[in-house]
């Protein structure tokens, strides 16, 4: 259900907002969003592990051009094989979230919210797969793939944050 308010700005001038809990997650603002308050040392942890994340995706090739580019040329299921997994993995861990009401690190509940099917997502995914096949690079492995000295992709890089930036400029006259 749409739930708009009225909202009052300082220049005298009413404007209809969309608070609906939906909305707001199409939007892509996190709503599992941590209310606790820690030291930015206290996020260490986090970049240990995105680093491992990275050795392992150099190591197993995941941010290969070239391995990439057999994808899409379908001359291998290498990457099919690796999606495959992380897709399995990921539908267990799900599974064990929701039946275990598992937890964070912190201590706080996990809250998985129902997604709708909207054909943005066709289109997005369509410019996604695009520039996937065209750049050999998704936004998972960019850091990686900038680490391994592939500084080429610093263009990847900003033209990811740009596209981001055009996306929730004009979100709102996209389809949802």
């Amino acid at each position: 259900m749409l739930v708009k308010e009225k909202i009052s700005k300082a220049s005298g001038k009413e404007e209809l907002v969309y608070t609906d809990y939906e909305v707001r997650s199409q939007n892509a603002m996190c709503v599992n969003e941590s209310t606790l308050d820690r030291p930015l040392a206290s996020n260490i942890k986090y970049a240990v592990l995105g680093i491992f994340f990275g050795i392992v995706f150099v190591k197993a090739e995941i941010v290969s051009w070239f391995r990439i580019q057999e994808m899409f040329r379908l001359q291998s299921f290498y990457m099919y094989g690796v999606i495959g997994s992380a897709v399995v993995v990921g539908m267990i861990g799900v599974a064990l979230i929701k039946r275990y009401n598992a937890r964070s690190i912190e201590g706080e509940k996990i809250h998985l919210e129902p997604k709708r099917f909207h054909k943005g997502q066709i289109y997005g995914g369509l410019i996604f797969g695009l520039g996937w096949a065209v750049t050999g690079a998704c936004p998972g492995p960019l850091f990686a793939q900038i680490g391994t000295g592939a500084t080429v992709i610093i263009v990847t890089l900003l033209s990811a944050v740009a596209g981001t930036w055009v996306y929730g400029r004009f979100r709102n006259r996209l389809p949802h």
